[in-house]
């Protein structure tokens, strides 16, 4: 699965995020402004030069963008534990990922992958009783469906109060339930921890399991393979940084990390190559 962004969207988020005009780019880097503007609309940068300049007005590490740019880095195949199981989807032919972790006749649901269907043939045809539906965030393409899910399992709907309002379909207050910071979920055997990560919503949630040989963790649109969510709105830009990089990559170094777009990663493949994180 190639990465979900590409060299245009990293340098876009970075601009937006903190306010500043392509002019304002094109001043710090001696690039003009319609260089600016074509790389923004998919261009391909001239040379190593040109994106060193450029990680360096945005704030972005210069090493880690020229691997995914240059050298076209992708991280390396995952062996997603066998008690999840990914369900795709598309809104307008753009792909999005939700998951159903089961254990012990038990499922949960970390986002719906606009796949409502998929989940609940899923669900059916392995004979699981659905205990609850975790969203990372409000947008439709991660949180449409729960309606019909509902339907057939009243269950809770776990998602943080700020991010309530992006609701297409609200459910009744009684199913809504706040996954504060710390917060453990059951699911069979498994604990599901809750990880407040705001800035791609002011309410997003990542949502952590320690059991089994390996650290997992559903990270939505908080952190892309490479790159991070576009953050909304852009005044939370600065918020979002420090919850990828204070909180996402705080993680065990081998934790997975399962994102809602583009393909599973890990804390140190991100820790090396992601232009968004910190130098270590």
């Amino acid at each position: 699965m190639p990465l979900e962004d590409d060299f245009s969207d990293i340098l876009k988020k970075a601009r937006t995020g903190q306010g500043l005009s392509v002019n304002d780019i094109a001043r710090a880097t001696g690039l003009s402004s319609e260089v600016v503007t074509t790389l923004e609309r998919g261009d391909q940068p001239r040379s190593r030069a040109d994106i060193q300049m450029l990680a360096k007005a945005l704030g972005l590490r210069s090493t880690p963008l020229e691997q995914v740019v240059i050298d076209k880095w992708e991280p390396g195949p995952q062996q997603v534990p066998a008690w999840i199981e990914t369900v795709h989807g598309s809104i307008n032919g753009y792909g999005v990922q939700g998951y159903i972790l089961h254990d012990e006749g038990e499922a949960l649901l970390v986002d719906t992958a606009y796949n409502a269907p998929a989940m609940i043939a899923w669900l059916e045809s392995h004979r699981v009783r659905l205990t609850g539906i975790c969203l990372t965030h409000g947008h439709a393409d991660h949180a449409e469906g729960i309606q019909d899910l509902l339907v057939r399992w009243q269950v809770p709907v776990y998602l943080g109060a700020d991010d309530v309002s992006l609701l297409h379909w609200k459910p009744s207050e009684d199913c809504l339930t706040a996954p504060n910071d710390g917060r453990s979920i059951s699911v069979g055997r498994l604990s599901v921890h809750c990880l407040a990560t705001p800035g791609h919503t002011p309410g997003g949630i990542c949502y952590r399991i320690d059991g089994g040989s390996q650290p997992v963790c559903f990270v939505g649109d908080t952190l892309f393979a490479g790159s991070i969510g576009r953050s909304n709105p852009h005044t939370l830009y600065r918020t979002h940084l420090d919850s990828v990089r204070q909180r996402v990559l705080k993680l065990p170094h081998d934790c997975i990390l399962l994102p809602g777009h583009g393909p599973a990663t890990t804390v140190r493949e991100e820790l090396d190559h992601n232009p968004f994180a910190l130098d270590h």
